[in-house]
């Protein structure tokens, strides 16, 4: 099936990583391996058939503790849709499954890259997400 969009550009709309002390920092390399990964996608239309995609992806504990640390990217897509496009059914699968398929593997090297300088260098993040999946889960 042929591409209905083309990505125009794309950057790092919001970053942040947070150890606050020493305590954090030591809890946080003990405990990274109960961090998990949370992905958002939210769009928003722009003119001429373009739209901004943002995937907004956190690594953070489930139980929120006070000694931890916490890692944060909002990355940022300007897409633009193809003329014939314009229905819903084409255009979700389009920005919540298509899009963040393709810049994914960039978000998740900029991520492992943030955490590796933040000073935890032995992140991996247990399987690749699966946009298709979550798309479908979605849809259920």
């Amino acid at each position: 099936m042929e591409k209905k969009y083309r990505i125009l550009g794309e950057f790092i709309k919001d970053i942040s990583a947070e150890t606050k002390d020493i305590e954090s920092y030591i809890f946080t390399k003990e405990n990274i391996s109960k961090y998990k990964l949370f992905i958002d996608i939210n769009t928003k239309p722009l003119k001429s058939k373009m739209a901004e995609v943002s995937i907004s992806t956190k690594f953070k504990e489930n139980e929120e503790s006070i000694k931890h640390s916490y890692f944060e990217m909002v990355y940022a897509v300007i897409v633009k849709i193809d003329e014939d496009v314009n229905t819903k059914e084409v255009l979700e699968p389009i920005f919540l499954k298509d899009v963040p398929t393709e810049v994914y593997p960039k978000i998740e090297k900029i991520f492992l890259d943030i955490l590796t300088y933040s000073g935890y260098p032995d992140v991996k993040f247990e399987n690749r997400v699966d946009f298709k999946k979550l798309f479908e889960e979605r849809k259920g």
